[in-house]
This record gives structure tokens, sequence and C-alpha cells, in this order.
């Protein structure tokens, strides 16, 4: 029996070393060593301090800033961990709101973003993605229609023309890949940093 149990131990310790350490970590290294700025998770830094990533969308309230998509992510209530409450971009709990076309709490919340942009001056952008959360919750980008929505609200805030806003919408805006896969695409918190630099 012991004959048996030996080529099986064996082999589960070989596999283990193999598939659990030497595969994770030569694969580590290899992105490491190609793609050390995606492997590291895309962080931007400004003036030495990480200040986000491209990959995870960051919450804009001001209308200094284009504004990211809704985020549908949340939190445990400091005042009762049996609840919840909204923490938009968190990280830690991604997911979409799964709130079907149906969904009377859908509609309540697009009808409340409409009103709260007509009701602060801002002249409401109505493309889908301005109004409804990605699948997970984190999207850091929006689309350039949205974006183009948002100028005229970001131009007067800032006492800048809007073409040299549109300027850097237009340049901020990625293609698609190889001119067919995915979707023209903004990410917002690089326009955001470009919009920074504007004097």
């Amino acid at each position: 029996m012991l004959a048996q149990l030996r080529p099986a131990i064996v082999m589960i310790v070989l596999f283990t070393i193999l598939t659990g350490l030497a595969y994770p970590l030569a694969i580590t290294a290899i992105a490491q060593l190609v793609l050390s700025h995606k492997a590291n998770g895309s962080l931007i830094e400004r003036d030495g301090a990480i200040i986000g990533s491209s990959l995870i969308g960051q919450n804009f309230t001001s209308d200094r800033y284009f504004h990211g998509r809704p985020s549908a992510t949340s939190a445990p209530d400091p005042a009762d961990a049996t609840k919840t409450v909204d923490a938009p971009y968190n990280a830690a709990n991604s997911g979409g709101s799964n709130l079907g076309p149906t969904s009377q709490k859908l509609v309540d919340r697009v009808t409340a973003s409409i009103e709260a942009d007509f009701s602060a001056g801002r002249v409401p952008a109505f493309e889908a993605d301005a109004v409804t959360t990605s699948a997970s919750g984190l999207d850091p980008h929006i689309s350039p229609e949205n974006a183009q929505a948002q100028v005229p609200t970001v131009a007067r805030t800032r006492k800048l023309s809007e073409a040299r806003v549109r300027g850097l919408v237009n340049a901020a805006t990625e293609h698609r890949f190889a001119g067919i896969i995915g979707e023209p695409r903004v990410n917002v918190l690089r326009l955001n940093l470009a919009l920074d630099t504007l004097r």
C-alpha cells in the first residue's frame, strides 16, 4: 500500500511546487519585466504622490471637473454594521446595482440625477453612461459624448473657452483598438489632470 501512496504523494508535492509556486512566480516576474506599470495597478502620480489609478474611477463632484459614471458600490455603515451606505468607487466592494430597466429604483435614480443637473445650472448629459452605473461600479471611463456634454459647465466654472476644453476632450479620447475592438472612451482622471495643467 505504501508503494502506491508514495507516487501519489510525490506527484501532489511536485505539482503543488510547480503550479502553486513556480508558475505564479514566473508569471509575476515576466509581468514585472514586460508590463511593470500595468502589473503594479496603472498608478498615476502627481508631484511624487500617487493620486489614483487609470483603472479605477474617482468620485469628482465639483463643477470644475468632469464627472464619471454613477457608481453603485457601497460600504458598511459606520453607525450600524448590518447596513450599508453608498460609497462611490469603493474598490473593496466592486459590483453593479443589478437594477433592470423596469426597476422603479433605477428610474428614480436617473430622474434624480437629471433634476440635480438642472437645479445646479448644469446641462444634463443624456448619454446612457451619464446616468447608469457600470457592471463593476468602478469604470474610470465615460463616452466622448458624455464628456462633450459636460464641457459648457467645466468651461464656465473655470472661466475657459469651450473650444479649448473641447480640444482637451478630443485629445483625451481613446479610440477603438485596431479600429474595431471596444468603444471610444475618455479616462476621467487623466482628463481632469490635463484640465488642471491648463492656465
